[in-house]
Protein backbone atom coordinates (compact mmCIF):
# COMPACT_ATOMS: atom_id res chain seq x y z
CA UNK A 1 0.00 0.00 0.00
CA UNK A 2 1.35 3.43 -0.87
CA UNK A 3 0.62 6.73 0.87
CA UNK A 4 -2.00 7.81 -1.71
CA UNK A 5 -3.96 4.57 -1.22
CA UNK A 6 -3.81 5.00 2.55
CA UNK A 7 -5.04 8.60 2.32
CA UNK A 8 -7.93 7.44 0.10
CA UNK A 9 -8.89 5.04 2.89
CA UNK A 10 -8.85 7.88 5.47
CA UNK A 11 -11.17 10.03 3.33
CA UNK A 12 -13.97 7.50 3.95
CA UNK A 13 -12.87 5.96 7.27
CA UNK A 14 -12.38 8.62 9.92
CA UNK A 15 -11.96 6.69 13.18
CA UNK A 16 -8.53 5.84 14.46
CA UNK A 17 -5.80 5.96 17.06
CA UNK A 18 -3.03 8.56 17.12
CA UNK A 19 0.31 7.53 18.58
CA UNK A 20 2.65 10.20 19.95
CA UNK A 21 5.73 9.92 22.17
CA UNK A 22 5.90 10.85 25.84
CA UNK A 23 8.93 12.69 27.18
CA UNK A 24 10.39 9.36 28.38
CA UNK A 25 10.03 7.95 24.83
CA UNK A 26 7.08 5.72 25.66
CA UNK A 27 3.93 5.63 23.55
CA UNK A 28 0.85 7.72 24.23
CA UNK A 29 -2.27 6.80 22.25
CA UNK A 30 -5.44 8.80 21.72
CA UNK A 31 -8.67 7.92 19.92
CA UNK A 32 -9.24 10.40 17.08
CA UNK A 33 -11.48 11.38 14.22
CA UNK A 34 -9.37 12.36 11.22
CA UNK A 35 -9.70 13.65 7.70
CA UNK A 36 -7.41 14.53 4.83
CA UNK A 37 -6.83 18.14 3.78
CA UNK A 38 -6.27 19.47 0.27
CA UNK A 39 -2.48 19.15 0.71
CA UNK A 40 -2.71 15.43 1.46
CA UNK A 41 -2.08 15.79 5.19
CA UNK A 42 -4.04 13.93 7.84
CA UNK A 43 -5.89 16.46 9.99
CA UNK A 44 -7.17 16.14 13.54
CA UNK A 45 -8.80 18.73 15.79
CA UNK A 46 -7.59 18.83 19.38
CA UNK A 47 -7.34 21.12 22.39
CA UNK A 48 -4.17 23.12 22.91
CA UNK A 49 -3.82 21.59 26.40
CA UNK A 50 -4.10 17.92 25.32
CA UNK A 51 -1.20 15.56 26.00
CA UNK A 52 -1.02 14.58 22.33
CA UNK A 53 -0.45 18.22 21.39
CA UNK A 54 2.23 18.71 24.05
CA UNK A 55 3.92 15.50 22.93
CA UNK A 56 3.89 16.55 19.26
CA UNK A 57 5.28 19.99 20.04
CA UNK A 58 8.25 18.29 21.71
CA UNK A 59 8.61 15.38 19.24
CA UNK A 60 6.67 15.71 15.96
CA UNK A 61 6.79 12.02 15.03
CA UNK A 62 3.25 10.66 14.73
CA UNK A 63 1.53 7.49 13.61
CA UNK A 64 -2.14 6.84 13.03
CA UNK A 65 -3.97 3.56 12.75
CA UNK A 66 -7.24 4.18 10.93
CA UNK A 67 -10.00 1.59 10.66
CA UNK A 68 -13.56 1.12 9.50
CA UNK A 69 -16.53 2.09 11.66
CA UNK A 70 -17.20 -1.61 12.20
CA UNK A 71 -13.61 -1.94 13.50
CA UNK A 72 -13.02 -5.38 11.96
CA UNK A 73 -12.05 -5.15 8.33
CA UNK A 74 -9.79 -2.79 6.45
CA UNK A 75 -7.27 -0.60 8.22
CA UNK A 76 -4.14 1.43 7.49
CA UNK A 77 -1.17 2.71 9.44
CA UNK A 78 0.35 6.01 8.36
CA UNK A 79 3.57 7.39 9.84
CA UNK A 80 4.67 10.97 9.45
CA UNK A 81 5.65 14.28 10.95
CA UNK A 82 3.07 16.51 12.63
CA UNK A 83 2.75 20.25 12.90
CA UNK A 84 0.44 22.05 15.29
CA UNK A 85 -1.48 25.04 13.95
CA UNK A 86 -2.94 27.24 16.68
CA UNK A 87 -5.67 29.84 16.47
CA UNK A 88 -6.24 32.18 14.81
CA UNK A 89 -4.33 30.53 11.94
CA UNK A 90 -6.07 27.20 12.46
CA UNK A 91 -9.64 28.49 12.00
CA UNK A 92 -9.98 27.91 8.24
CA UNK A 93 -8.50 24.43 8.61
CA UNK A 94 -10.85 23.63 11.49
CA UNK A 95 -13.81 24.73 9.37
CA UNK A 96 -12.62 22.57 6.44
CA UNK A 97 -12.13 19.65 8.86
CA UNK A 98 -15.69 20.02 10.18
CA UNK A 99 -17.15 20.24 6.66
CA UNK A 100 -15.29 17.12 5.55
CA UNK A 101 -16.52 15.06 8.48
CA UNK A 102 -19.95 16.53 9.25
CA UNK A 103 -21.08 18.81 6.42
CA UNK A 104 -22.30 22.35 7.00
CA UNK A 105 -22.61 23.72 10.52
CA UNK A 106 -25.95 25.41 11.34
CA UNK A 107 -24.16 28.46 12.81
CA UNK A 108 -20.56 29.13 11.79
CA UNK A 109 -20.22 32.07 14.19
CA UNK A 110 -21.15 29.74 17.04
CA UNK A 111 -18.64 27.16 15.77
CA UNK A 112 -15.85 29.74 15.60
CA UNK A 113 -16.65 30.92 19.15
CA UNK A 114 -16.57 27.32 20.42
CA UNK A 115 -13.18 26.72 18.75
CA UNK A 116 -11.75 29.80 20.46
CA UNK A 117 -13.31 28.93 23.84
CA UNK A 118 -12.00 25.34 23.67
CA UNK A 119 -8.56 26.57 22.50
CA UNK A 120 -8.66 24.25 19.52
CA UNK A 121 -5.66 23.51 17.35
CA UNK A 122 -5.31 21.64 14.09
CA UNK A 123 -2.86 18.76 13.99
CA UNK A 124 -1.54 18.24 10.43
CA UNK A 125 0.43 15.05 9.81
CA UNK A 126 2.52 14.93 6.64
CA UNK A 127 2.55 11.26 5.69
CA UNK A 128 5.90 9.63 5.02
CA UNK A 129 4.95 5.95 4.78
CA UNK A 130 1.91 3.73 4.92
CA UNK A 131 1.01 0.11 5.36
CA UNK A 132 0.29 -2.66 5.60
CA UNK A 133 2.06 -3.67 2.43
CA UNK A 134 1.03 -7.30 2.94
CA UNK A 135 -1.17 -9.34 5.22
CA UNK A 136 0.27 -12.28 7.18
Amino acid sequence: MNVDQALDFVTTNHRGILLTHRSDGGPQMSPIVAGVDSDGCIVVSSRETAYKVKNLLRDPRASVCMFTDGFYGGWVQIDGVAEIISLPGAMDGLIDYYRQLSGEHPDWDEYRAAMREERRVLIRISPERAGPTRFG
